[in-house]
């Protein structure tokens, strides 16, 4: 978890699959004197390494429970992508902790989708995971999809705190390692990973920003398209479905628009 401290409300940010909690640094550079907190959530970035698969409920259960540990009454929650889907969750559990929601293309599908987990092992585990530096692995990432469209300083947040040192001693290694990011692509159609009950009982003001890019049905191999059921704003008692003209990385290609999204929603007085 990175705190920030500042002014309340608290604005709670969730990161994305394989990603981690320092990917929002340029989001809450943005957003000044506010308090904020970042999560780093199981199995990413500092957060401990369990044996996959992860339940999909499981992230929604940890970021309800950490909100309960920290107190935390009226915060403003950002999710993107995974997430998304955990703040959505985390807010049916806890429904005083959160004053609005803002989801940025949550991995919440459209329900026929959720038909079991993928049988197929994903693309993921294979990312390469040996790495001499950060550096290195910006220079190696720079230029290419879906990073040559990122904010420069999201880049280099994401590379420089993604990276833990090899427990061989030899150079670096992810920090959310391949298995556990692939196993979770795997399981995001399956059947327990349906929220849609949940989403019912959410009461806040809740913004759905998402890609117009289409996500086709079975297992995700375009990851700049959007996974987010296009109706998703509609099931909530009080959604606002926002399209952009971002690919599924909003926060990583747009921090500004993110953090702007939040000031919006602090109430008269507190923000910048």
């Amino acid at each position: 978890m990175w705190e920030r401290p500042g002014r309340e409300p608290t604005v709670l940010l969730c990161h994305a699959t394989g990603f981690h909690a320092r990917c929002w640094d340029a989001v809450t550079d943005h957003i000044g004197g506010q308090r904020s907190i970042a999560m780093d959530m199981r199995g990413h970035g500092r957060s401990s390494k369990p044996e996959p698969p992860i339940p999909w409920r499981t992230f929604g259960e940890d970021v309800a429970a950490v909100v309960k540990g920290l107190g935390l009454r009226g915060a403003i929650a950002v999710g993107h992508s995974m997430g998304g889907h955990s703040i959505a969750l985390a807010a049916s559990l806890m429904p005083d902790a959160f004053r609005e929601l803002i989801l940025a293309d949550p991995v919440i599908l459209p329900e026929s989708h959720y038909r079991g987990a993928m049988t197929e092992p994903h693309f993921a585990r294979k990312r390469r995971n040996r790495w001499s530096s950060w550096q290195e692995m910006r220079d190696r990432l720079s230029g290419r999809p879906p990073f040559d469209a990122w904010d420069e300083q999201v880049l280099d947040d994401y590379c420089e705190h993604g990276l833990l040192p090899a427990p061989d001693g030899d150079g670096f290694v992810l920090a959310c390692p391949p298995d556990i990011e692939g196993a979770i692509y795997e399981h995001s159609q399956a059947r327990e990973s349906n929220i849609y009950a949940e989403i019912a009982k959410v009461t806040v003001p809740v913004t759905v920003i998402r890609s117009p890019r289409p996500f086709a049905p079975g297992p995700p191999t375009d990851m700049l398209a959007s996974p987010t059921a296009p109706d998703l704003a509609s099931r909530f008692a009080k959604g606002e479905d926002i399209l952009v003209e971002y690919s599924h990385f909003i926060p990583m290609e747009a921090p500004e628009y993110i953090a702007d999204q939040i000031l919006r929603r602090l109430p008269s007085g507190s923000g910048v």
